[in-house]
C-alpha cells in the first residue's frame, strides 16, 4: 500500500497505459480521478473501483483543465499526484506531408496540456510544499523513428520540460519525472505502426531486445514507484520502460 491515503489525477486514464496506472495506484491504496476525453470510458473505468471517480476533460483546453482540477480539490481537498498520460500521435508519414491539423493536435495534447495542468495545479502543490508529477513521454523522444517526426519532437519536448519542471519545483518539495515507454498494447499501437499485421509487428518487435511491447501493468508498476515516497530523492529522471529499446 505504498500510495495509501494519496490522491491522484491520471489523464487519459480510461484505457491503455493510463488504465494500467489507475489500476496499480488503486491497488496501492490511492484515491484516483480517471480523467479522460471519453466520458463513457471514464465512467466505466471508475465504476470498477470504490476509490475512483470519473472526470471528462479535454486536456488541450484551459477551461476544461481548470474544471478538472477544481473537481479534484472539491472532492478531496488536496491533490498529491498528477500523471500527465493523455497523448496522441499522427500516422507514420514523411514529415512534410503531415497536415497542420495533425501537427497542432499532437502538440496541443502532448505538450500544451502539461503547461495548462501545471498552471492550474502547481500553485496548490507549492502551497502544500509537496507533490509528485509524472509525465508520460516515449522512447520516440530519445531514439526517434523515421516518419513519426512531429510526434517524436513532441515527446522530446516532454523530456526537456520534465527536467526543467524538476529543477524549478524542487525547492517547493515537488518532484517531476517522466516515463519513456516503447510502444505498447494500447489503442495507439496501430497508429504508430501505420497498420497492424503480423509482419509489421515482427519488424517492430525486432528492435526491442526483450522482444515484447510495453504493457499497461509495466507502466503502472513504474509509475507507482516514481510517485511513491520510496522515490523521495528521485526527480528529473526519464525512466525507460522499453525492454532495452534505447540501448
Amino acid at each position: 500500500m505504498r500510495l495509501a491515503d494519496k490522491t491522484a489525477i491520471v489523464t487519459g486514464g480510461a484505457q491503455g497505459f493510463g488504465a494500467g496506472i489507475v489500476d496499480k495506484f488503486l491497488a496501492e491504496g490511492a484515491r484516483v480521478m480517471v480523467a479522460d476525453i471519453n466520458a463513457d470510458a471514464a465512467e466505466s473505468k471508475a465504476s470498477e473501483h470504490d476509490n475512483a471517480i470519473p472526470c471528462t476533460v479535454n486536456v488541450a483546453d484551459g477551461d476544461s483543465v481548470q474544471a478538472m482540477v477544481d473537481a479534484a480539490l472539491s472532492q478531496w481537498g488536496h491533490v498529491d499526484i498528477l500523471v500527465n498520460n493523455a497523448g496522441v500521435t499522427h500516422l507514420p508519414a514523411p514529415m512534410e506531408t503531415i497536415s497542420d491539423e495533425d501537427f497542432d493536435r499532437v502538440f496541443a495534447v502532448n505538450c500544451k496540456s502539461i503547461y495548462l495542468i501545471a498552471r492550474a495545479l502547481v500553485p496548490h502543490m507549492k502551497a502544500r510544499k509537496s507533490g509528485a508529477i509524472l509525465n508520460v513521454s516515449s522512447t520516440a523522444g530519445l531514439s526517434p523513428r523515421p516518419n513519426l517526426n512531429w510526434y517524436n519532437a513532441s515527446k522530446g519536448w516532454v523530456n526537456v520540460a520534465t527536467k526543467t519542471m524538476a529543477v524549478e519545483l524542487a525547492p517547493f518539495g515537488i518532484r517531476v519525472n517522466a516515463l519513456n515507454p516503447v510502444a505498447g498494447e494500447t489503442p495507439l499501437l496501430k497508429s504508430f505502426m501505420g497498420e497492424d499485421t503480423p509482419e509489421i509487428r515482427a519488424k517492430f518487435l525486432a528492435t526491442i531486445p526483450m522482444g515484447r511491447f510495453s504493457q499497461p501493468h509495466d507502466m503502472g508498476n513504474a509509475a507507482a514507484f516514481l510517485c511513491s515516497d520510496e522515490a523521495g530523492l528521485i526527480t528529473g529522471t526519464l525512466m525507460e520502460v522499453d525492454g532495452g529499446r534505447c540501448i
